[in-house]
């Protein structure tokens, strides 16, 4: 029987489990992701798993990625520098669809050129200036290119995008490869996210494939697309915002796997994001309105979750405003204190330990940074290049290297590009602290949290310089932060929606009194109806608490700190594609296809052309993705009018389906 292998890459850990035959867990293995080369974790987790299978490298027929990459990037705002070309709109639709902020200084066209509603040409490509504009272009390692109704005649995606590889050899992104819907400025948003990805995932990919090949595995690799089924690494790297909630896709499939759970709540919490998921019927529900990842709605198919910036490793802030202060956790990711210290105990024990000498406590106290080798450093500014240098190879206190405010700006972007780590204070921390968590530092935790713990409310009191008490005050905020989540998510998916938004019905005096049981005059009992699955390694330390806050039966599984490198190797290989046959004119039935449009007289005759053209793409993907035993089924929806009695064709959308097992090999 063969051997599956799953290899998650989350922000803290990379997970490896061995499968047999899709059903039994073999051995599991974790090692520290290594952000600077994620490969060097995923082998280190690889070898883990076999020496403590005592299996051959040779046995394994399948190898399987999930990766919270893609995810995490674009909730830190990572990626590479992109360049966007806009045609056949209008340059105010840049800022009026978020595409500006999106774009975050990357140069950006806008372009005459487009198409109608019906799929004819609206405005010719101007291709002179977008040769001109390209010859000014710098630093940009991808392209996107957004057209007007693309989906509808995808002649000047095309065209643009064969320019720019003739121009530039960059790869490019094409908003009707990522999606076949309507709405130009939200697919132009997600081609930009694609072109930002491209680099990054294609640079993961090469290396784990490399990785895989010095350890003696011939496997093909596989990749979990964000809806967790599985495509090929080369779909991937074409398509790599495809894998956005790639790991928490996977988890919700190796929750089912685990559990068997029909209907429940699954939650994964890693070190950056916690990701809640609704099973209904064993299935994860698909999100309608494409997949949200941070502020970004993308029109990627992916499973209807809520992604929250609230993990191990969250940034704990001390709220010093009223009398009382407070703590809130997230959303920016840290490296733990407790974890930098056990890479470099010598500079960071003693900064902390001269900063607890200190009688007033500094603004950059218990934070430290270090720079990241072998990320490609291009395109900074001189005042960043300035403070990469000053950084160096070596860790140092925060304070130690910011020398204006100035120099502050300049860190956040290198912290963006993924050139340079922060850490400081986190509920991981905490859990050290509470004894909780034994692998790293706790002894700096402690130094830490007794720094943070010093800082002054706005009664002049500190706010809490017991560092045991200050790290359950911070496991306290996890747990109520976490079901805030879980109530979002709830309130979110009821079948029977409520007046108020998700978030304010989550955080509503009535349910919050509720949870606690409140009995006066009024008697109010309030909590979750359905089970939770909790996932992620750091799930034991914290979710029993979860589980008593909201009242609900906590689900805590065995391996469900590897469920996402399960999740990656137990699923399928599914390939969805769609089109559109519109009706331009009274008897003439137009299907948009990628080679541009085909009329027909009879809109049967449309619909089964389109359905035999989507079917033959979608089996083709699928054999590409090394599908086996591949099924297609197929849906239509039909929009029709009356009009003077009789029922008159508008449009139709056709989706096809191809599903298989992935291909094992021998």
């Amino acid at each position: 029987m063969a051997l599956l292998l799953g290899v998650d890459t989350g922000g803290t850990y990379t997970d490896a489990v061995l499968i047999r035959d899709e059903r039994d867990v073999v051995a599991k293995a974790k090692a520290l992701t290594t952000r600077q080369d994620l490969a060097i974790g995923i082998g280190r987790a690889i070898r883990d798993v076999l020496q403590q299978s005592g299996e051959a490298a040779a046995g394994i027929g399948l190898a399987s990625l999930s990766t919270t990459l893609a995810t995490n990037a674009l909730v830190e705002g990572q990626g590479g520098r992109a360049g966007l070309i806009y045609i056949g709109f209008r340059a105010t639709d840049l800022e009026g669809h978020g595409l500006d902020k999106a774009l975050a200084g990357d140069p950006a066209l806008v372009l005459a050129g487009g198409h109608s509603h019906a799929g004819s040409e609206a405005m010719p490509l101007d291709e002179a200036a977008l040769y001109a504009w390209l010859e000014t272009v710098r630093d940009v390692s991808a392209f996107a290119v957004a057209a007007q109704f693309a989906t509808r005649n995808p002649a000047h995606e095309l065209r643009a995008a064969e320019i720019v590889r003739r121009v530039t050899g960059k790869p490019v992104s094409c908003s009707h490869h990522l999606s076949a819907k309507l709405n130009g400025p939200k697919r132009a948003l997600t081609a930009l996210l694609n072109a930002r990805l491209i680099g990054m995932i294609a640079g993961l990919i090469d290396r784990a494939e490399g990785t895989l090949r010095d350890l003696g595995i011939a496997a093909p690799l596989m990749v979990v697309r964000g809806d967790g089924a599985l495509i090929s690494a080369d779909q991937a790297r074409e398509r790599p915002i495809e894998t956005i909630l790639s790991g928490p896709a996977a988890s919700i499939v190796g929750a089912r796997w685990l559990t068997g759970a029909d209907h429940a709540l699954v939650s994964d919490i890693g070190g950056t994001t916690t990701d809640v998921a609704v099973l209904r019927g064993g299935k994860p529900m698909i999100d309608p309105a494409g997949a949200q990842v941070g502020p970004w709605r993308t029109m990627v198919e992916a499973v209807a979750m809520r992604t929250t910036g609230l993990g191990g490793d969250s940034e704990v802030h001390v709220e010093d405003e009223g009398l009382q202060g407070g703590i809130r956790l997230g959303p920016q990711r840290l490296v733990p204190v407790s974890l930098m210290a056990f890479e470099a105990p010598g500079p960071v024990h003693d900064a902390l330990d001269e900063q607890l000498r200190r009688a007033v406590p500094g603004e950059h106290d218990a934070r430290f940074v270090r720079a990241v080798t072998g990320i490609d450093a291009s395109g900074l500014s001189e005042r960043e290049e300035t403070l990469l240098s000053r950084i160096g190879a070596t860790v140092h206190p925060l304070g130690a290297v910011l020398k204006t405010r100035l120099d502050g700006q300049a860190l956040r972007r290198l912290v963006a590009r993924g050139l340079v780590q922060v850490a400081g204070v986190t509920p991981s921390d905490a859990s050290h602290v509470l004894g909780r968590l034994t692998e790293w530092d706790a002894n700096a935790a402690t130094k830490a949290l007794q720094l943070l713990g010093r800082k002054r409310t706005g009664s002049g009191t500190m706010l809490c310089p017991d560092p045991v008490a200050f790290a359950q005050l911070i496991v306290d905020q996890l747990t109520h932060q976490t079901s805030l989540a879980l109530l979002e998510t709830a309130f979110a998916e009821e079948e029977t929606p409520f007046d108020l938004a998700p978030d304010l019905l989550a955080r509503h005096v009535l349910m919050q009194r509720g949870l606690a049981g409140h009995k006066g005059l009024v008697r109010l009992e309030t909590g979750l109806n359905v089970p939770v699955v909790g996932l992620g390694a750091s799930a034991p330390s914290y979710y029993p608490d979860v589980g008593k806050r909201l009242g609900c039966r906590m689900i805590l599984p065995d391996h469900a700190g590897v469920a996402n490198a399960i999740g990656a190797v137990v699923g399928r290989v599914t390939i969805r594609r769609s089109g559109t046959v519109t009706s331009p004119t009274e008897g003439k039935f137009r299907v948009h296809l990628d080679t541009g449009p085909e009329d027909h007289t009879e809109a049967e005759a449309a619909m089964t052309a389109l359905q035999a053209a989507l079917e033959l793409e979608a089996r083709k993907q699928a054999d590409a993705a090394g599908a086996e035993d591949i099924h297609v089924q197929a849906s239509r929806a039909l929009r029709t009018a009356q009009a003077e009695g009789r029922e008159v064709f508008l449009e139709a959308e056709i989706t096809v389906e191809a599903t298989g097992r992935p291909r094992v090999a021998a």
